[in-house]
């Protein structure tokens, strides 16, 4: 018996998602009392895995499987599992990782926990506590499958490290051309900037700021923060931002460390959908906006003058302390 992780990865690097799975798997491998087996596909350094407990590296190396196919990456993980004999197999819950989970559970016949946040409570029987009504409320789930597929929410174990001597080993898998019934024909990334998935502080504007000629400012306060840009449903829908940007539960889910709202009211598809984010700060004219229940930090105020001050505050800042 052993923990299986899937470690995924992006154009050969490792997600920051990937090192909290590990860590997870560490943890629950611990509890079982085995081992954990962490599996890489397509991934270029899986040394530094060894940081988060990962004993056993499995190395898949495949050009079939260079663009993300949720069939394919399952079948795959199948195998692992049966010639790992693992139990547990935990994925991240990114977007990917969402697609992926619920087929391994298929293919497998194992029980299915999402948006997972802690290390089972018990083992016998193994439960554990999960998010639920858009992160309003916690459930503990027992899972009476032998084989069990837990989905890590994100950014809710977090890193531990626990530095592992690693053996390494590749592995061909069998792929079928009925794996890859869907294809991806091209990716289209940005560039030169801070995803939302991999955001630990995530700027987010609203109609507040009146328009897309205003937008600099949010883009001066993410940089100075290293920090991905995001906005809400309204913005995106007026076409001022990409959709790729927005935020909530009919857009993307939000899990960072600090989650900054200027503008933004906060209607309750937008707090669903960063509700896990850790630190929120709210800058708004309104001192009744809902947002303001919801926030850990609120400014009332024109963000119009409030961000460049606070935008001024943190080069100093970063600049007395470089």
């Amino acid at each position: 018996m052993s923990v299986l992780v899937f470690a995924e990865s992006s154009e050969g690097k490792f997600k920051k998602v990937a090192f909290e799975a590990i860590s997870y798997g560490k943890k629950v491998a611990e509890q079982l009392n085995t081992n954990v087996v962490v599996l890489t596909i397509n991934a270029d350094n899986t040394s530094e895995l060894s940081n988060y407990g990962a004993e056993k590296v499995i190395k898949v190396t495949d050009d079939k499987l260079k663009s993300f196919s949720a069939k394919a990456y399952a079948n795959v993980i199948k195998q692992v599992v049966e010639k790992e004999n693992a139990d547990v197999i935990i994925i991240d819950s990114s977007v990917n990782g969402l697609y992926l989970a619920p087929i391994v559970a298929v293919n497998l016949d194992a029980g299915y926990a999402s948006n997972t946040v802690a290390a089972p409570s018990s083992t016998s029987p193994f439960t554990v506590k999960r998010k639920a009504f858009s992160n309003k409320a916690f459930n503990n789930t027992e899972i009476k499958t032998a084989k069990k597929v837990i989905g890590l929410a994100k950014n809710s174990f977090g890193l531990v490290e626990n530095n592992t001597n690693t053996t390494e080993e590749s592995f061909s898998p069998a792929l079928r051309d009925a794996n890859f019934g869907v294809k991806a024909t091209s990716v289209d990334k940005a560039t030169g900037t801070v995803t939302i998935a991999d955001a630990d502080i995530v700027v987010s504007g609203g109609r507040g700021l009146k328009g897309p000629e205003n937008w600099g400012m949010i883009e001066e306060l993410a940089e100075v923060l290293g920090a991905a840009t995001a906005c809400s449903k309204p913005v995106s829908d007026l076409g001022w931002r990409p959709h790729d940007e927005h935020v909530g539960q009919t857009g993307k889910p939000v899990a960072s460390n600090l989650y900054i709202a200027i503008g933004i009211s906060g209607a309750i598809q937008h707090l669903a959908g960063i509700n896990s984010s850790k630190v929120k700060v709210v800058i708004n004219t309104d001192p009744e906006a809902p947002f303001f229940k919801a926030a850990d930090y609120g400014i009332v105020g024109d963000a119009f003058e409030v961000v460049p001050q606070l935008i001024e505050k943190l080069k100093e800042f970063k600049a007395q302390n470089a």
